[in-house]
């Protein structure tokens, strides 16, 4: 694995785009072994970085760092390890981020997470924890040797006052430390740009990467959508619904706009795209494969 953190980020700034993947830790040994099939599957894709999140939240802590330093250990690809400040006290987030330190991983994507009750639950601080992302991101920088990301929101964090608010917190997360940011799923291609633009015109180049998410199953991803605060476009919605009870359709319909948000997006500059995987690995070869076809990736 690199020791030099900058060049990761130099990755993200450099003229051809970054590939990256995102799992989430199994509930069980069944899962689990699911999960590195799927990374066996996609290491030959040679991905800028890969990622492993916390469960809902925050729960899954311990397997989730087990899993991203035996993917720093085991296999060629880099990981990011997730962080949030759910249900932890300072303390025990500092311990996190030393263990990452420990196993060699020291790239970290640091959030403030879902409250337990869901996205749209009320968010409440552990007593003795941190309150924003943005502290999380000035602890890890203090302890140093960490490339810090964050995430952003193309349609705003369901709890920012307004679309300008949120650029605003995510270029103070750059100031405060952060070397790049991740988006939530979305849908279209102009709800990223319209972010990118109002972070630059703040004055802030922080790399911001698309977060794609293919809809496969609709109902789970209207699902998800609908708690991170994502809009389902109308535009996509007429393409899904009239065949939203075949599967295969659906599936295939995903996969085809999934491909062309990439397309429209590497057009656009973003500086590369990060797949929302679900742990399964053949709808992201797909359209890996198709934009690697017409030379984008």
């Amino acid at each position: 694995m690199p020791t030099d953190h900058r060049s990761f980020v130099d990755v993200l700034r450099g003229p051809n785009p970054s590939t990256s993947f995102e799992f989430f830790p199994p509930k069980d040994d069944e899962g689990e072994a699911v999960l590195w099939r799927t990374i066996s599957d996609l290491e030959p894709l040679d991905p800028t970085f890969v990622s492993v999140t916390y469960g809902a939240g925050g729960t899954s802590q311990e397997r989730t760092v087990r899993i991203t330093a035996r993917i720093a250990e085991q296999t060629s690809m880099r990981p990011v390890g997730h962080l949030t400040l759910v249900a932890q006290t300072k303390g025990e987030i500092e311990s996190v981020l030393k263990q990452y330190a420990a196993a060699g991983v020291d790239d970290v994507l640091v959030l403030r997470g879902d409250p337990k009750g869901g996205p749209r639950a009320p968010w409440e601080p552990h007593p003795d924890g941190m309150e924003h992302a943005i502290d999380l991101v000035e602890l890890a920088a203090e302890l140093g040797g960490f490339c810090i990301g964050v995430a952003a929101f193309p349609e705003g964090h369901p709890d920012a006052k307004s679309l300008d608010h949120d650029a605003e917190v995510l270029v103070a997360k750059a100031n405060a430390g952060a070397e790049y940011a991740i988006t939530q799923l979305f849908f279209r291609a102009s709800d990223y740009f319209a972010l990118v633009e109002r972070v630059r015109a703040l004055g802030c180049d922080i790399p911001i990467v698309p977060g794609i998410m293919p809809i496969l199953n609709f109902s789970q991803v209207a699902r998800m959508a609908e708690l991170s605060g994502a809009e389902l476009p109308r535009e996509v919605l007429d393409q899904i619904e009239p065949i939203q009870d075949d599967k295969d359709a659906v599936r295939a319909k995903g996969i085809e706009l999934a491909t062309q948000l990439c397309r429209d997006l590497l057009a656009g500059g973003a500086p590369g795209l990060h797949f929302i995987t679900l742990n399964r690995s053949n709808a992201t070869r797909e359209i890996f494969e198709a934009l690697r076809a017409d030379g984008l990736v």
